[in-house]
């Protein structure tokens, strides 16, 4: 549970927040960061704002920092790398560990532990570009997406009618690895649920001004519509909740996740796309609202997560 917010209750401690990055989500990752350490600051904490790059493992040996706050998004600061090299380091870091990182990175792999879960996923599978990129592999309507990104990097809906897949899994310049995801698209609405110590917070439904939850519908200013509660059936926002605590559960997640489930309310499908480990914490995030909902605010959220990090370890050390 969260200390109280009285006074500055993470006066004396050291946070080392880790933003940017590698990944194709970098300039997320820094405004994630970016915020999250204002928060510490006014909490108290001494703050170091690390742009982690290779000589991660040299800074933080430098730094010594009692916690690492990981706001890193997308590939090597969300899918175990780095969560490895803190282990190495024997330091305290927030959110999911090595394991449950890299499964929720994978796609086709998470879809595999949480379908033997009992978690409605979509069908489809795991196909090389170059076939996708040349032939319809799934009749349309379906999605193609990279099997290791976030933010909706990469990603491309195909159509009814559609002549032909997207051109861009055949560039020269597509950097998303060698095999995709290609998933039936599922009409209707776009959910996310907030889980926080395996706590389902509440659904939110997203209206794209686009139409489809894109890259910039997600980060772009007006680009989406974010609608607290969901406008579904109390027996469905009970479902889209226990599916993603379920998902939480199953992958091993710890600290706060977020799932993306799409709702086909015509026919009553649900079905959950991924679990975000590191969840967006900008100004449009959809955790940090659904915090806000339920009495957490941001720096409440923040601090709730960084003493889930460092309690974590102190318990992991005295069981030791």
């Amino acid at each position: 549970m969260p200390l109280p917010l009285a006074g500055r209750p993470l006066s004396g401690r050291h946070v080392a927040v880790l933003m940017g990055g590698l990944s194709a989500e970098r300039e997320v990752s820094l405004v994630s960061g970016a915020a999250c350490a204002d928060a510490l600051e006014r909490l108290g904490a001494k703050v170091s704002r690390v742009d982690a790059g290779r000589d991660l493992a040299a800074v933080l040996t430098a730094l010594r920092p009692d916690v690492c706050f990981n706001a890193l998004h997308g590939a090597w600061g969300e899918d175990g790398c780095v969560q490895g090299v803190l282990e190495t380091l024997a330091l305290a870091y927030t959110h999911s560990g090595v394991l449950a990182s890299a499964l929720a990175m994978d796609k086709a792999k998470a879809k595999a532990v949480l379908a033997a879960a009992g978690v409605q996923v979509p069908g489809g599978g795991l196909f090389s570009r170059f076939d996708a990129g040349r032939r319809h592999v799934l009749p349309p309507p379906y999605v193609v997406k990279p099997n290791a990104e976030g933010s909706s990097v990469g990603v491309f809906r195909v159509f009814e009618g559609a002549n032909a897949p997207p051109e861009a899994l055949l560039s020269a310049e597509w950097v998303f690895g060698d095999e995709v995801m290609v998933e039936p698209y599922v009409p209707g609405l776009e959910l996310s649920v907030a889980v926080m110590g395996g706590r389902a917070l509440m659904v939110t439904e997203i209206e794209a001004a686009t139409g489809f939850y894109d890259y910039d519908a997600k980060y772009g200013e007006g680009g989406s519509r974010h609608i607290m509660p969901a406008r579904i059936s109390a027996a469905a926002t009970e479902r889209a909740k226990g599916q993603a605590a379920a998902a939480h559960a199953a992958l091993g997640c710890r600290g706060l996740t977020r799932s993306d489930l799409r709702y086909d309310d015509v026919n009553d499908i649900l079905v959950l796309l991924e679990v975000n480990t590191q969840p967006g914490m900008t100004p449009t995030s959809l955790a940090p609202e659904q915090a806000a909902h339920v009495g957490f605010d941001f720096d409440k959220l923040v601090l709730w997560i960084t003493e889930d990090g460092y309690g974590r370890r102190d318990a992991e050390r005295s069981a030791g």
